[in-house]
């Protein structure tokens, strides 16, 4: 069976005191859901904040939740299924669940890359992050660069630059309750019900350099395992 052109995007952010950094991931994805022609549903998900990310978020066309589960995994299944209920209409094979971070930026590019792949077959578009920069010493972004070959994806899971056909996420039985590591866990999960994953650098999402983030490892805890390397 075709799975047809995508019809619909669901965009989820899911935030934890991000008052810093989430104007410039929000203004982001405005400019890359200006370059697609199908209706786009974004949810901001609000998780046991407690600074000014309310405000910031309030300040942007998108539909924000409120939630307190401290729990990546949940504000971004939450965030998933409020948003997959405005498409109830249409058939999940054709509906596009994108997701990035507060303290990232996508490209304007961003969406268009994942529907141009999900047209071509693609269940699971796996894509690359570039840490800002500033926040690294010379050496580590030196070491960051050799590490990381334009055109050649490791296929790393990163949150912040992950899409998934809606159809693939629901028989995936969708993101994990988890504080972290839920994206991993989905894309095995998505493996296990035979989608087909690719790779991608198309469209690189910026992410924070931080070394202490929201979670106990993730991306910042990466990037300190990295430095022992200096």
């Amino acid at each position: 069976m075709s799975l047809g052109r995508i019809r619909a995007a669901v965009i989820v952010v899911p935030v934890h005191d991000e008052e810093m950094l989430l104007a410039a991931c929000l203004d982001s994805i405005e400019t890359a859901i200006s370059s697609v022609d199908i209706p786009c549903e974004v949810r901001v998900v609000l998780d046991a904040c407690s600074d000014g990310s309310a405000d910031i978020a309030a300040q942007h066309p998108f539909v924000t939740m409120s939630i307190a589960a401290n729990a990546v995994g949940v504000a971004r299944a939450r965030g998933i299924a409020s948003a997959l209920s405005v498409f109830s209409g249409l058939p999940s094979r054709q509906i596009w669940i994108a997701n990035t971070d507060a303290d990232s930026t996508v490209p304007k590019n961003w969406l268009t890359t994942q529907l141009e792949l999900a047209a071509s077959g693609t269940d699971v578009v796996v894509g690359t992050v570039r840490p800002d920069f500033n926040d690294l010493a010379p050496n580590h972004q030196d070491l960051w660069l050799r590490t990381h070959l334009p055109g050649a994806p490791n296929g790393h899971v990163h949150g912040a630059n992950l899409g998934v056909r809606a159809s693939t996420y629901l028989a995936a039985r969708g993101f994990s309750g988890s504080a972290e590591h839920e994206d991993v866990r989905l894309v095995e999960s998505c493996r296990q019900v035979g989608a087909t994953v690719t790779a991608s650098d198309t469209a690189e999402v910026s992410t924070s350099g931080r070394f202490t983030g929201r979670t106990p490892g993730g991306y910042a805890g990466y990037l300190r395992d990295q430095a022992k390397m200096l």
